[in-house]
């Protein structure tokens, strides 16, 4: 099943982007990984032979892009080239809240994934599937299938173009990003195509559990990542809040995690104060 993805392009060259294709690269050698992005700065960076300017800093990420740069993993500037001979592109812009017209300062700006899934239609030859890696409000993969139909009828009417979408968002923690892609807690893979979820989950299996692997329809998945982040920032929020109790009591916002944590049903992630 994985011989038959042998090319991946992934579009956004950011803080998700990069780790994870870069990890992807090192457990998947015979796979060909080529992260795309327009701005000349950061893929400038990444492909710097100094591994201290990384645009980003992991631990652990520099020993990886140092093992597979210019192997089986490369970062480019030419977003069509690269799009054109993938079997696979995951969709890894950023998706900032909006500032002008309707939902400024509520809603996420799609306007960077609307773009890309232009792209990939445009530029896409023959069967192509399509991963969501963004954090994303639930049906967004309805517009991206939308835009993928349209646009590469309007485009192209002599080529037969096929594409599938799935959400696959990651959970990963700052400072702990590597860690987090080697050893996640899951993998989600929201579709409705069962080989095109079977393809991905074959990616993953080269060094996660099929047990951790779990598969669910598209809205599951990205409506998952949504409330996996709230609850996060619940989380944080809530003790916080006992911040302010502790200094109206003399109690110790230190001692008070601690206990807390160390209940089973609870546990002690995200029980630090702070911003979060």
């Amino acid at each position: 099943m994985i011989g038959q993805v042998k090319n991946i392009c992934c579009i956004g060259a950011g803080y998700v982007g990069g780790p994870t294709m870069a990890v992807m690269a090192y457990k998947c050698p015979d796979i060909q990984f080529n992260v795309v992005d327009t701005n000349p700065i950061r893929v400038e960076k990444w492909n710097d032979k100094d591994l201290s300017n990384l645009p980003i800093y992991e631990p652990g990420l520099k020993e990886i892009i140092q093992k597979c740069r210019n192997k089986n993993l490369y970062f480019s500037l030419d977003v069509e080239k690269h799009i054109r001979e993938a079997d696979m592109v995951f969709i890894s812009v950023n998706t900032p809240i909006k500032t002008s017209g309707i939902g400024a300062g509520k809603a996420s700006d799609l306007k960077w994934v609307e773009k890309s899934a232009r792209q990939i239609s445009k530029y896409a030859k023959g069967t192509t599937i399509v991963v969501e890696k963004s954090t994303l409000p639930v049906k967004t993969a309805e517009t991206i299938k939308q835009i993928l139909d349209t646009e590469s009828e309007n485009l192209d009417t002599h080529n037969s173009k096929k594409f599938t979408v799935l959400s696959n968002p990651e959970f990963l923690s700052e400072g702990n990003a590597i860690n987090d892609l080697l050893n996640p807690d899951r993998v989600l893979i929201g579709g409705d195509d069962k080989s095109s979820i079977n393809k991905l989950a074959s990616i993953y299996t080269r060094w996660i559990s099929k047990e951790k692997i779990i598969t669910t329809n598209l809205w599951s998945s990205e409506l998952s990542k949504l409330i996996s982040n709230a609850f996060l920032a619940q989380r944080v929020s809530s003790i916080n809040s006992v911040t302010a109790l502790c200094e109206e009591t003399g109690a110790h916002i230190q001692d008070v995690s601690l206990a807390v944590g160390l209940d089973k049903r609870i546990g002690d992630r995200f029980l630090q104060s702070g911003p979060g």
